[in-house]
């Protein structure tokens, strides 16, 4: 999919509305123009502003990829690759900002829990700002994408404030991805 390029809808999709937050239905036949695809989620330009559009409604861009199988997400026996848990952190994005939560310096802490009937992950992040409208949407997204590392059954991504963000904490990957260097 080449970017900035006019895609039409080929079905109904909810978004999410930037920077607002708010889920708005965009009808099948919209013309959009992805403006930023990163982490499997897309950031679109309509008539009405920027809207964020999940993975699991790809298809309406026509985007196809292979799913992970159940059975595998669902694997509960060994230990959880806690690597794996902040590859996949890595993959969620602010839809307004072409770098990923961690590079952002935006998790602040991530622990996974041995439970009885697997593993359960708690990560605790903040936002770039305390207003955002997408932080719940953003929390969400890096709770699915730690949900999909095999043995993790539970996983609770908290929205903090204490100790306020800050750019300082950009890594310095973040910082060359943001022309900061």
């Amino acid at each position: 999919m080449i970017k900035n390029q006019e895609i039409v809808l080929k079905r109904d999709c909810e978004v999410i509305q930037i920077p607002s937050g708010e889920k708005v239905l965009l009808e099948k036949g919209t013309p959009v123009f992805v403006t930023q695809a990163l982490g499997g989620t897309y950031t679109v330009s309509y008539s009405r502003g920027l809207a964020r559009i999940p993975s699991k409604d790809q298809d309406a861009l026509g985007v196809v990829t292979e799913e992970t199988s159940e059975a595998e997400n669902q694997s509960t026996s060994g230990e959880v690759n806690e690597e794996k848990v902040w590859e996949q952190l890595k993959t969620v994005y602010d839809p307004e900002i072409p770098v990923n939560i961690v590079d952002l310096g935006l998790v602040y802490s991530m622990e996974v829990k041995k439970e009885e009937k697997g593993h359960r992950v708690e990560v605790k992040m903040t936002l770039t700002a305390p207003g955002c409208g997408m932080g719940p949407t953003i929390a969400a997204d890096a709770r699915e994408k730690v949900l999909l590392v095999p043995g993790v059954v539970e996983a609770d991504v908290q929205l903090v404030w204490d100790p306020p963000w800050n750019p300082g904490m950009i890594s310095e990957a973040g910082r060359m991805k943001l022309g900061m260097v």
